[in-house]
């Protein structure tokens, strides 16, 4: 097989084609020599290449493909998708073999560009693969595909860039692409804002993401359930409840709802602080936003009111789940009767008990438990070899059920 040649490309500030780089971000991959291989598709690469080789020092071999891949990188190769073209397998079987850092990754996509030309579909298919595959490296990859002329970057591009990094908590990085983003004259929308303050979101940073949710304002962009979301989340993490509990409102009076999680999160803080009646405003808030609520957010409302030692309207919230169809779980009924057990009425809470028995409603593990503890406290023994072969009986009964469906 022919030896072909390429010049390593040393500087980071230098883009994949040899082309000096003013732009003031760089990307994190550097330039060095890196390992051949062989194959069918990298001798077509190898084939195409010969014209546009140049012999300067260092030598490029792409062809000269190691022979000591570990079992994971065997794996990994084997693993790539059929469908991709050759081009792109040819530089997929080397990229996954990389590790991240490595330095030898800025000459492999210099090779590949020079030899192949990939145009920007080419790009994505490498993108999406390693995407698919979770590799570690997708991040260095796009950073380098940004500055190349042939993936004709734009300003979703840098947006996917700036969400990874704000996954990865890289906050200066993400900062330093958006910077770089705006020095090459791309104009940033309202879904590169939204990204930019969901990662101060997340981050904690709740002046950064309120100056982000300004400058939206400021440019007249339209602000959707994500961009409000976000900043809900954001006075979430701060306890700010109010702050966010009136960010609510503002979306309601636009008919814009948050989405369930955001609700969930302000609902939990609520719940968390024994503040029934925020937690009541947000559980209502919830079903104008057509939510239907599920067993988590009615128990959410039922240890807020627990906890505020309104056990009357915790025992009216599951008596509305019944009537609206809903099956209380154990976890609701086992709040109701750690509230009882704080003021000691054990008679109403066995009354609760049956009534749910009444209703075809079984008591489970985690309050039959609860139960048997307090009795114990109580040192009625009797009482408690009752509730334990209930519960023993309760148990083999729906493991009966269940063999039965099956």
């Amino acid at each position: 097989m022919a030896s072909l040649t390429i010049p390593a490309f040393h500087s980071v500030g230098t883009k994949l084609t040899g082309t000096p780089i003013t732009k003031p971000w760089n990307p994190t991959c550097q330039c060095a020599c890196v390992p051949g291989g062989n194959g069918a598709e990298l001798q077509v690469l190898a084939t195409e290449a010969e014209p546009t080789a140049v012999s300067e020092a260092p030598r490029f071999r792409w062809d000269a493909f190691g022979s000591d891949l570990s079992e994971s990188q065997e794996r990994a190769i084997r693993g790539l998708s059929p469908k991709l073209p050759n081009r792109c397998k040819a530089l997929m079987t080397r990229v996954v073999c990389l590790s991240p850092g490595d330095e030898n990754l800025g000459a492999l996509l210099a090779y590949w560009v020079k030899a192949m030309k990939p145009k920007r579909a080419d790009w994505l298919l490498v993108l999406k693969e390693l995407k698919a595959m979770e590799s570690p490296l997708l991040t260095e990859v796009l950073e380098c595909a940004l500055l190349e002329d042939s993936f004709e970057a734009n300003v979703r591009d840098y947006t996917k860039l700036i969400h990874i990094f704000g996954k990865q908590k890289l906050l200066q990085k993400a900062e330093d692409a958006f910077h770089a983003m705006k020095g090459r004259g791309f104009p940033f929308d309202q879904v590169m804002l939204t990204a930019m303050m969901d990662m101060y979101s997340k981050a904690g940073d709740l002046t950064r993401a309120k100056e982000i949710f300004g400058e939206i304002i400021l440019l007249g962009l339209p602000l959707d359930k994500r961009a409000y979301g976000s900043m809900v989340m954001a006075y979430i993490r701060a306890d700010m409840l109010d702050k966010a509990e009136d960010l609510i409102k503002e979306m309601e009076d636009q008919q814009i709802f948050a989405g369930k999680e955001v609700y969930k999160a302000l609902l939990r803080a609520f719940s968390y602080k024994g503040n029934s009646d925020g937690a009541q405003r947000i559980f209502d808030a919830i079903q104008f936003a057509g939510i239907v609520p599920d067993t988590k957010l009615c128990a959410l409302l039922v240890n807020a009111y627990c906890l505020s030692n309104r056990i009357m309207e915790a025992v009216c919230v599951i008596q509305n789940m019944r009537s609206a169809g809903v099956t209380p779980c154990d976890k609701c009924i086992a709040l109701v009767l750690g509230a009882y057990e704080k003021v000691n009425m054990l008679e109403t809470a066995l009354e609760f008990l049956v009534e749910l028995e009444e209703n075809g409603i079984a008591v489970g593990q985690e309050p039959s438990q609860l139960l048997a503890a307090w009795f114990r406290r109580l040192g009625v023994v009797h009482e408690v070899e009752q509730v334990l072969k209930g519960l023993g009986e309760d148990m083999k009964a729906k493991q009966t059920v269940a063999a039965s469906v099956e």
